[in-house]
């Protein structure tokens, strides 16, 4: 058995992990192919990066999502500790900036004397010591042959998608206002950009009619419902995303005191307040596409976007079928998996299963003659009651 654990793939689930295995006196091998390979959702040379929505969801402990951070923090989870400390205004939500968020998870990982970050792609799974996979939605073709050998499966593959960030100061304040949803406290972060009846139905007809990127060898179009594309979600029908990410419901507009037909909302995406998401704006759009017609927006008729909207294909294995209450594989008990390659939806959801998966993997390390210890989270936790959702367990 090797003296060291194998922590394959430097993401959310990845470096919780690696943090959970090495605060226990473990030394950990974390391996991250960036910067040598990017996958092609991917550019960030940190570990931890956040490809989509900067969004950690509602921090409020009476929201599920809430619930379950807190429970992090109580389990002294570095992601959320990490998240905390590079949050950004998102009312109720925790929102970070992507850049330091990541850029302070890395300094933890390589400033810890029990891991060593080991840049390049590992294209093998030594059965033989402790590992735990982590290599997100985004698994590179070699990893996922790996995947395939010791899963006996086929993998399964879905895709979803990212929305766009714009510059601050090219947004029309004259349009353009702070404000909250029923008055509610702590909104006011977003900024809005109103629209009446005439510039939705212009919009609208743009939107579901641009050109799209042509994905290849995408036939049956699994597509995510959680990070659906805006222009799919339009073409639904005229009101649906009216009555999604556009819904104008609980908004007066402050420049001419009307209630506006649809309103799209933009939440801040770095510490500095200098850039903007498109909340709900998942795209497929051609880059001069998202451009042409997303400068349509009453208030982005300016707009400087610093980064498009990208889809990608996300990668899964069958969970409920191949791992145990613990992320372990039931056919190998020095196996693990852990993030969003088991299909849990979400940062936080990614994050809660690495430190499972890592303190599990820790106690398997330490107690090598008694396989059968495991901690399995009470059923009351949150934590738990995810494990249940996407491993089914009984």
């Amino acid at each position: 058995m090797k003296e060291y654990i194998t922590v394959i793939g430097g993401g959310l689930a990845g470096c919780e992990a690696a943090y959970q295995i090495a605060k226990r006196g473990i030394k950990v091998k974390l391996y991250e192919m960036k910067p040598t390979e990017f996958s092609p959702a991917h550019s960030n040379k940190n570990l931890a990066e956040i490809v989509c929505s900067n969004s950690f969801k509602s921090n409020n402990i009476t929201n599920a999502c809430g619930l379950l951070k807190e429970e992090l923090r109580r389990l002294d989870s570095l992601l959320i500790k990490m998240a905390d400390k590079t949050s950004v205004p998102a009312g109720q939500a925790l929102a970070v900036d992507r850049e330091k968020f990541a850029e302070e998870v890395t300094n933890v990982m390589e400033q810890n004397p029990n891991i060593e970050v080991i840049r390049k792609e590992c294209t093998n799974i030594d059965e033989d010591g402790i590992t735990i996979i982590a290599t997100g939605p985004l698994t590179s073709e070699k990893m996922s042959e790996q995947i395939i050998k010791i899963t006996g499966k086929e993998k399964l593959a879905f895709y979803d998608a990212a929305a766009p960030i714009i510059e601050k100061d090219s947004i029309n304040f004259d349009i353009a206002f702070y404000g909250d949803r029923y008055g509610k406290e702590g909104d006011s972060s977003y900024i809005n950009l109103p629209m009446n009846k005439e510039e939705y139905e212009n919009f609208y007809r743009e939107l579901i009619n641009a050109e799209v990127v042509t994905l290849h060898n995408f036939e049956k179009k699994e597509i995510f419902e959680g990070c659906m594309p805006i222009e799919i979600m339009a073409k639904r029908g005229i009101d649906t995303i009216r009555f999604g990410p556009l819904k104008p419901v609980g908004f007066t507009n402050p420049h001419d005191n009307t209630k506006p037909y649809a309103i799209v909302q933009l939440r801040q995406d770095n510490n500095e307040g200098t850039l903007y998401n498109m909340v709900g704006f998942q795209t497929n759009l051609k880059f001069g596409e998202q451009k042409r017609v997303f400068s349509m927006i009453s208030g982005l008729e300016n707009a400087e976007f610093v980064k498009y909207g990208v889809m990608h294909r996300n990668t899964f294995i069958n969970s409920p079928e191949l791992l145990d209450e613990t992320y372990n594989l039931k056919e190998n008990s020095n196996i693990y998996f852990a993030g969003q390659i088991t299909g849990v939806e979400g940062y936080v959801e990614s994050i809660a299963s690495g430190l499972v998966a890592g303190i599990n993997a820790a106690i398997n390390f330490k107690n090598r003659n008694v396989k059968e210890e495991k901690l399995i989270f009470p059923k009351e936790t949150v934590i738990r009651s995810l494990i249940k959702i996407y491993i089914n367990t009984k």
